[in-house]
């Protein structure tokens, strides 16, 4: 209490101060010089960041409505690239059937032309070349409900969308469990199919998906269900589901169709020059 009373009082101030507070009245209270101009200096420097704030903001508030005509515009040349890309893909299947008759038609005229059509027809097979259908199972995986194009589901983190990872150890897992054939929303995988991220788009074979994604996997359905349940893939994504909020489901299916896949870039070995054999 006493060292509050004396503060109060004026007994702590420093006599340096006191002396400096009675010049100042006997000079009639006013202030030096360089104070004046030191507060004019602050109040202009005060100003000077009140108009560049001001500035900005009204630069930001321009740049939005070109920014969303931008983005708009990029929109529409994506839409009309992929309706391009589709037509020509369409095309491609049609003189791919049509040279496939011909060719058949061709092997049929003899013997060792027979024989190269069923070798042909095997070496399809395997590599995704030809249509195929049948039974099998449909893996369905989906980001959590409300997941954000920022990963934030509002609680479960990044981790409520789907990944090119999630995808690829489902396939992996779908052909360890014996599938003959895969397509993920009908895009049909082939050895060298690639599932990867650009952005916040899963490309399969450079084409972008969005969710659901739904893997379908022909072959026998009850022995993929027996092999696939538990397994690596199985465990990871019933993790994710309980976690995040993933959606994960399966199902049979009976009659499920998957396209041949794009064409395949041929790599072939020669003998090299003045090789025996």
């Amino acid at each position: 209490m006493s060292l509050l009373s004396d503060l109060f009082s004026g007994k702590l101030l420093d006599p340096g101060y006191a002396e400096a507070a009675a010049r100042r009245a006997a000079a009639g209270g006013t202030r030096p010089r360089g104070g004046r101009l030191r507060g004019s200096g602050m109040i202009a420097v005060l100003v000077a960041i009140g108009v560049l704030i001001a500035v900005a903001g009204v630069q930001v508030r321009r740049s939005e409505p070109v920014a969303a005509k931008e983005r708009s515009r990029l929109i529409d040349q994506i839409h009309a690239r992929t309706g391009e890309t589709d037509a020509l893909q369409r095309r491609l299947d049609r003189l791919r059937a049509d040279t496939g008759k011909e060719r058949a038609a061709a092997l049929a005229r003899s013997s060792a032309g027979r024989r190269a059509r069923q070798d042909l027809t095997a070496q399809a097979a395997a590599a995704a070349a030809e249509p195929a259908g049948g039974s099998g199972l449909v893996v369905t995986v989906d980001d959590a409900p409300g997941a954000g194009s920022d990963g934030d589901d509002g609680g479960g983190g990044a981790g409520g969308r789907v990944y090119d990872q999630d995808l690829q150890v489902l396939v992996n897992g779908l052909w360890a469990a014996g599938a003959t054939a895969i397509g993920i929303n009908g895009r049909r995988l082939t050895p060298v199919t690639a599932i990867r991220t650009a952005g916040e788009a899963i490309l399969v074979d450079y084409r972008p998906l969005s969710g659901p994604y739904e893997v379908t996997a022909l072959g026998d359905p009850d022995r993929m269900r027996e092999a696939f349940t538990g397994s690596a893939a199985d465990r990871r994504l019933r993790a994710l589901e309980e976690r995040y909020g993933l959606r994960y489901g399966t199902r049979r299916t009976s009659g499920a169709r998957l396209p041949a896949a794009g064409a395949l870039a041929l790599r072939y070995a020669v003998p090299a020059p003045g090789a025996g054999g």
